[in-house]
This record gives structure tokens, sequence and C-alpha cells, in this order.
């Protein structure tokens, strides 16, 4: 496994729970799941294996050894199974804040949204605010799946922002909803 040089601890665990730094061996499943859910991301074509390997060998394997990375990607593992992936991206080092990523596994979403977002989130947390000392982070969603925003609110955070018809979907201009946390440690 890989480990970021900018973590002193790696692993967030939680129950059953735990994210890692994110595995080369996900890799295809990640894509996988980017291109079956490729309507709420910012991904504007499927993605190829070859995109998939040059993503993971040029721009993932070079953040493990970066002092301030642009992101830190984790695995989502239950019982070390992958079920999903994310991270901190856009991390703004200055103003001490970043956007939340996370997919989960496109068939666990019908049974296990909220719970697995909410368990996510208290993980991402954790490495956020007690890791890395941040002051805010945020997640930017289009505004097409609400059962998001109730996961959030469960996890303490915050509608911050709406940005009226900001992206064009379905031939329709949609709102992007940013939640947001601050660090009440800081």
């Amino acid at each position: 496994m890989s480990l970021y040089s900018c973590l002193e601890k790696q692993i967030f665990e939680f129950e059953n729970f735990k994210i890692v730094p994110i595995r080369y061996e996900d890799r295809f499943k990640i894509m996988e799941w980017r291109n079956e859910q490729i309507y709420h991301l910012r991904q504007d074509k499927p993605l190829t294996s070859e995109d998939q390997e040059y993503y993971f060998k040029n721009v993932i394997s070079h953040l493990f050894d970066q002092e301030k990375p642009s992101q830190i990607l984790f695995s989502f593992l239950e019982n070390d199974i992958c079920v999903g992936y994310g991270g901190l991206v856009h991390i703004n080092w200055i103003d001490k804040n970043a956007e939340i990523s996370f997919i989960m596994k496109t068939d666990l979403e019908m049974n296990h949204f909220q719970s697995y977002w909410i368990t996510y989130l208290g993980l991402i947390e954790q490495l956020a605010f007690n890791e890395l000392n941040l002051h805010k982070i945020y997640t930017y969603a289009f505004d097409l799946r609400p059962k998001l925003y109730d996961a959030l609110y469960n996890a303490g955070f915050t509608e911050d922002a709406r940005l009226s018809e900001h992206c064009f979907f379905e031939s329709n201009y949609i709102d992007v909803v940013i939640h947001a946390k601050t660090n009440t440690l800081c």
C-alpha cells in the first residue's frame, strides 16, 4: 500500500468501515462506478481502461510524495472489501479548506446510500479536521440527488450556497448546491 507523506495517520476506521490510501488494485472498480454514475460527476465522457491506467500512474502515484497535494484519495472499505472511494480534492492549503469527493459501488446505493455517506463523512472529517487541521470541508453537487442532502444534514453539514442554473444537464440548467461543515476545534 502506498502512503501519503503529508499524513501521519494513514487509515481511519469506524466499526467495520475504513478509508485507506487509494489502492491501485481498486482502479477498475472505481472506473466502472464513475462510468455508471457519470450523470452526477464532473466527467464529460466515460473512462477507458487506458484513461484509468494513465491517471493512476501519472497523477495519483505522484500525490503520495507531495507535501501539500491538491487531492488526497482513499479506498472506502467495508470488511476490507472496496465499496467506494473518495477523498479531499481541490485542497486549498492557504485557506484551509477542501471539497469532499465520494462515490460508492452503484448497486449499493439503493439500500445503503444514507448509511455509507454518513459513515464516510465521519471518516473524512477525522482526516480533514483531526489530521490536517483544515478549517472547512464542503461538497459541490449537482441538484440531482435529494437523498444526499439528508445524509449531509444528518452528518452536521449545512447548505452554504446554491448556484442557480449553474450546470447544463439533459437540456436544462440545474442548480449546484454546496454544503459545508466547519472545524469547531480551530
